[in-house]
């Protein structure tokens, strides 16, 4: 939640979905979308390997984070089953971690 809401500025909010940034007129000197996405992505995996101290956690919370966050941009899924998925992967880390 800390990484989705507070560590989420309104500009990589819209910046990283490709349709919102049509809808703005932004800058064409904006960063491009796939640039806040991957730095949005980057950060849960940062946290999801600072928590865990697993590297490889990190990096498929990255990819997963980012694939997930492309299809609710992409309007493939709503927020709900976005942020569904992302606590699912969560619990899941937790549950290999306590086993």
């Amino acid at each position: 939640m800390l990484a989705d809401f507070v560590l989420q500025p309104a500009e990589m909010g819209y910046g990283k979905n490709r349709k919102e940034r049509v809808k703005r007129s932004l800058s064409p000197h904006f960063p491009a979308w796939q640039y806040w996405l991957s730095a949005h992505a980057l950060i849960h995996g940062g946290a999801v390997y600072l928590i865990t101290g697993q590297l490889v956690y990190g990096l498929i919370e990255t990819a997963s984070h980012w694939l997930i966050d492309f299809a609710k941009c992409e309007g493939k899924i709503s927020m709900h089953v976005d942020q569904a998925l992302h606590i699912l992967l969560k619990l899941s880390y937790s549950l290999l971690i306590a086993s």
